[in-house]
C-alpha cells in the first residue's frame, strides 16, 4: 500500500516537474518571440529580413516605417489602398510606402504621419487621401477601427512592447514569418505596403456589383436639384474635429514637404445627393479642408465628386471599392495634377488647390 505521505510527496512531485515544464516552455515562446521579432520592433532581435506575413495592417506597419526604407507615405482609407506606391514614388522621385488601412479612422491616420515624423523624419512627400472620416462630426468620440489599433507599437515607451507581445497572434505571426523565411508561407503584402486587395479582375461581375453598390439606395431622377445652401448659423453649429488634427498635422511638416490632400472618388451611391443638406455639410468640410491646405501650402485634388468615374457601375466593385484599371488611372491623373498642374480632360477631378 502506497500510505499519504507517499502519495502527498508523489503529487508535489508531479505539480514541481509540471510548473517547470510548462515555465520553460512559456520562457521558450517568448524568447522565440523577441528573437524572431515579427513586428521589427525589438533592438536585439535576429538580423534577417522580415516579410509581410499578416494582414493585420496596424501591426505590421510599423515595421514599414522601422525598415527606414522609405522617405514619404500614402495614408488613408482602403480607397487609397490601390495607389500603387512604386509608381507614384517613380513619379515623384521618392521612395514612398503605402500606409493607407481598412476603415482607419482620422485620428490613427494622424497617429501614422506623427509615428513616420518620430522614427524616420517629415516625409518628403505625404499624399492623404480624404474621405469621410475627415468630415465624421463625431470622429473625436469614435478614434479607433473596429479592427483593433496597437497603440503601445506607435508611443514612444520601449518597455510596453515587452509585455504586450506575449500574445497568441505574435506566436502565429512568429511562425508565419519563419514559414516565410524556410519557403513554405508566402508573403501577404508587398513590403511598401501595396496589396491589389480586391478580387481579380476577371471574376468581375457587373449585376452582382450593382447590388454591392446600391444596396438600399436608390438613384436620384433629378436632374437638376435644388442648391441647398446652409445659413451661418448651421455653418458656427457643425463641428469637424478631425480637420483641427489634420491642421496641426500639416503645420507641422517642414515647407519642403509635398503634402497631397486627394479626396478619393467613390461612387455616387456613397456620396451625399445634390440638393440635400448631407450634401451641404460636406460641402462646408471641403471648404474648411481647403483653407487649411491654403494656410499649410498643401495642393487639393477632388475626385469625390458626380464625375464619369463616379457615375458608372463598372467601375466598382461596391460603392466605395473602385477596380484596378480606375486606380491606375487615378494615380496617373494625380501625379499630373499635382507636378504638371494638368486639369482633367473629361472633369473627373477638380484642383481645388494648386
Amino acid at each position: 500500500m502506497i500510505d499519504a505521505t507517499g502519495t502527498a510527496e508523489g503529487w508535489k512531485r508531479f505539480v514541481t516537474v509540471f510548473l517547470v515544464a510548462l515555465s520553460g516552455s512559456v520562457v521558450c515562446v517568448y524568447l522565440f518571440i523577441l528573437l524572431v521579432d515579427p513586428y521589427g520592433i525589438i533592438p536585439f532581435s535576429l538580423p534577417f529580413e522580415r516579410r509581410i506575413v499578416s494582414i493585420s495592417q496596424a501591426f505590421v506597419y510599423p515595421q514599414i516605417v522601422l525598415s527606414k526604407k522609405y522617405d514619404s507615405l500614402i495614408i488613408g482609407t482602403s480607397t487609397s489602398r490601390l495607389l500603387d506606391p512604386e509608381y507614384l514614388g517613380g513619379r515623384f522621385n521618392v521612395r514612398l510606402a503605402n500606409l493607407a488601412m481598412n476603415a482607419m479612422r482620422a485620428w490613427e491616420q494622424r497617429e501614422m504621419i506623427d509615428y513616420f515624423g518620430r522614427r524616420v523624419g517629415p516625409p518628403k512627400v505625404l499624399i492623404v487621401g480624404i474621405d469621410r472620416v475627415w468630415c465624421d462630426q463625431d470622429a473625436d468620440v469614435v478614434r479607433h477601427n473596429p479592427y483593433g489599433w496597437p497603440n503601445w507599437i506607435y508611443d514612444d515607451n520601449r518597455w510596453n512592447d515587452y509585455l504586450y507581445l506575449f500574445n497568441q497572434p505574435t506566436v502565429e505571426i512568429a511562425v508565419r514569418l519563419m514559414g516565410n523565411k524556410l519557403g513554405l508561407y508566402r508573403e501577404r503584402i508587398r513590403f511598401d505596403g501595396f496589396e491589389v486587395f480586391t478580387p481579380p479582375e476577371s471574376t468581375y461581375d457587373l449585376d452582382r456589383a450593382r447590388q454591392h453598390i446600391w444596396q438600399d439606395v436608390k438613384p436620384e431622377t433629378s436632374s437638376n436639384p435644388t442648391l441647398l445652401t446652409l445659413s451661418l448659423a448651421e455653418k458656427a453649429s457643425l463641428s469637424f474635429p478631425a480637420l483641427k488634427w489634420l491642421d496641426e498635422t500639416l503645420q507641422s511638416l517642414p515647407i519642403s514637404t509635398v503634402k497631397v490632400l486627394a479626396f478619393m472618388p467613390v461612387h455616387i451611391a456613397e456620396q451625399p445627393w445634390p440638393g440635400t443638406k448631407d450634401a451641404a455639410v460636406e460641402a462646408e468640410c471641403k471648404t474648411q479642408i481647403v483653407e487649411i491646405a491654403r494656410k499649410s501650402g498643401s495642393k487639393v485634388v477632388d475626385w469625390r465628386i458626380h464625375s464619369p468615374i463616379t457615375r458608372e457601375d463598372v467601375n466598382y466593385w461596391d460603392n466605395i471599392h473602385y477596380r484596378l484599371p480606375i486606380a491606375q488611372r487615378i494615380q496617373q491623373e494625380l501625379a499630373d495634377a499635382i507636378l504638371k498642374g494638368k486639369d482633367s480632360h473629361d472633369g473627373s477631378y477638380h484642383i481645388l488647390v494648386r
